[in-house]
Parts: structure tokens; sequence; C-alpha cells
């Protein structure tokens, strides 16, 4: 299964009666009677808008299911116009012969009723047809736009997708790095440590022993000085957060792999390894481990940038 980006652009041509041809055409062809473009950003859940003419605004419950139905995340904004209107406003309707005498059959009707009713005008009638001339296969028409605008969007965001896989599975090589440089530093940062405080036992005794002040016998004051170096250590040690960043990092690649619609769960992963990180920051008692933590940070951060578009 794919990994569908939220951001995509699409848009298809139709008639109740086109052809993949016709399709392909697009709007100079005769056939051409209904233009849907769909737009898509990311979003935290499916929002939906329609904008379509007056006379297919009917259709709006039956658009909006269609594209939630196999759209699951993102700003999505759909745009429907007809023949008519994509031409411009010079494309006048061509009334044909049985609209005509509809109008004079009612105007008559009318004005037989209304003696001082005003005749209808020229636009008057142009106008009247253009109303009349929504075919009832224009729906269908509409329908099967939109079914391929949807089509459409779905290959656009699962090529941004597999994109936006390239650019996290490169990440997450140079997070498993870092956490591999980090992994031998830290016993070393310990053993360090434990020096400095048995250095510090060796002057505190030579200090006591000079004054001539009573002090703690130096079995204990080595005891107390391990204990101290063993506490620090305890603090310091980051095997437990390397641990988790190394499981978040494996959960990351197995749902990119997976696919679906996987973008809430990495997001919060996301959030999980910049918590590993920021304590690994906290806790680095060497600048090694500090220059590791600040670049995991940034490795973190270019991701979470990336999931966000994630559907």
């Amino acid at each position: 299964m794919s990994v569908y980006s939220m951001t995509g652009y699409a848009n298809a041509w139709a008639t109740g009666s086109s052809t993949p041809e016709e399709t392909a055409a697009g709007p100079g062809t005769a056939a051409a009677a209904v233009h849907v473009e769909l737009r898509s950003v990311n979003s935290r859940f499916l929002d939906v808008t329609l904008r379509l003419p007056d006379e297919l605004r009917s259709l709006e419950p039956a658009l909006r299911e269609l594209v939630a139905a196999r759209v699951r995340r993102g700003k999505v904004e759909l745009r429907l116009v007809t023949r008519e209107e994509a031409a411009g406003s010079e494309a006048w309707p061509q009334p044909r012969p049985e609209q005509l005498a509809g109008l004079a059959r009612l105007q008559a009707e009318v004005q037989a009723a209304l003696p001082r009713a005003a005749p209808l005008s020229v636009n008057e009638a142009l106008q009247w047809c253009r109303g009349d001339a929504v075919s009832e296969g224009l729906d269908e028409a509409a329908i099967e736009a939109t079914r391929r605008a949807v089509t459409a969007l779905l290959e656009a965001r699962g090529r941004e997708g597999a994109r936006l896989v390239e650019v996290l599975m490169q990440r997450l090589t140079r997070l498993r790095e870092l956490a591999s440089d980090a992994q031998p530093l830290v016993p070393r940062v310990v053993e360090r440590q434990q020096q400095r405080f048995l250095e510090r036992w060796k002057e505190a005794l030579e200090a006591g022993g000079a004054s001539g002040a009573p002090s703690l016998p130096p079995q204990a004051l080595q005891e107390r000085a391990l204990t101290e170096a063993t506490a620090y250590a305890i603090r310091i040690d980051v095997a437990e957060e390397l641990a988790r960043l190394g499981a978040h990092l494996e959960e990351i690649e197995r749902l990119l792999r997976a696919g679906g619609e996987v973008g809430k769960r990495l997001d919060f992963l996301i959030q999980e390894l910049q918590r590993e990180a920021n304590t690994l920051g906290s806790k680095s008692a060497a600048l090694e481990l500090t220059q590791i933590s600040v670049e995991m940070k940034v490795a973190i951060e270019q991701m979470r940038e990336q999931v966000q578009n994630i559907e």
C-alpha cells in the first residue's frame, strides 16, 4: 500500500457519453461539457470545499460523498464549471426551436392573464435558454468528471508521497548513524566522571591529612566518592533513551513500508523522537553528546515538516 501526501492537484473533463479520447482532447472539443478541478493541501482532518454553478448545486451531497469515500485527510477544494462558463461570457447559448416555442407559449399565457406584462427581451430569452440548457446527462457528467479527478488526485498524492518516503528514509538513516555514534560515548563519559570523583577523593584525603583536622577514614571517603560517581553515572546514562529512539525509528520505517493512512501515527512517533533527543541533550555530560543531540533535533524537525504532509 502506498503512502499518500495531502498535497496534490488534478482536473478532468467529461460529458454524459464522453470517451477517453474526448476527455484527453480537453475543453476545446464539443464533447467537453463539465470541468472539475481539485486542489489539496495538508490538514488535520478532511475538509472538503465545493464551488459549483447554481444549476449543479443539487449535486453537492453526492460530490462531497464521492470525495470523502477516497480521501481521508486534507483540505480539498473542488471547483466545477460547465463548458459555457469555461468558454467565458461570450459563449452565448444556442436556443433550440422547442425552447423558443416553449418560451413563446408561456409568454402568451402570461400576457393573456396580465395584458400589461412586458414581453421578454432577447437577453432574457437567452438567459432562460441557458438555464434550460442543462440537460439531465450533465449531472452524470459532473459525477464522472469528479470521479476521474479524484483518481488523478490520488495518483498525484501517491507520487508526492513516494518522494516524502524517500526523504524520511534518508533522515532515518542519519538518525541511526547518530545513535550509533552516541552509543560508545556513554561508557567513556561515565568512566571519565568516575576518575574525576576518585581524583577529588585523593585531593580531599591529602588536604585533610595536611591540616591535621579530624576526618572520615580513607575507606569511608573512597566509598562515598564511588557512591557519588555511581549516582552521577545513573543520571547521565542515556542508554534507555537510545534504546527507545531505536525502537521508534524501527516503527517509523515499518509504517512507511506498510503505507496507508499513517500520518497521525507518524506524527505521534516524531513527537516521541523529539522527546528522546531532548532528554539526550539534557543528560549530556560531554560536548560530543551535545553535538549529537543537536544534530538529532535538526533531523527530527526536518522529518516533522515532511510528516505534516502525509495522509
